[in-house]
């Protein structure tokens, strides 16, 4: 397998769990961001404090990338499947 096959495999599947979270019911507007409301809808241990260090760019919504990067810091839970 060629290393940009490899790499974009590699993309798309640490992808997937955050683009699911997004998706999910979670996801109350369907805008595939979750604001802090939508968050502590499922979550309601999340401060404002927690949601502003997963907030990475300050425009107060998670993007893929950024709940992706939250699951790995065990900031959010994972997603099954």
């Amino acid at each position: 397998m060629k290393p940009q096959s490899l790499a974009a495999l590699a993309a798309l599947a640490f992808g997937l769990p955050a683009l699911a979270v997004a998706q999910s019911s979670a996801d109350a507007n369907g805008d595939g961001v979750l604001t802090i409301e939508e968050v502590q809808a499922v979550l309601p241990d999340v401060d404002s404090d927690t949601f502003s260090a997963m907030d990475a760019n300050g425009d107060g919504a998670l993007d893929e990338a950024e709940i992706a990067v939250a699951q790995e810091a065990g900031l959010l839970p994972a997603t099954d499947g």
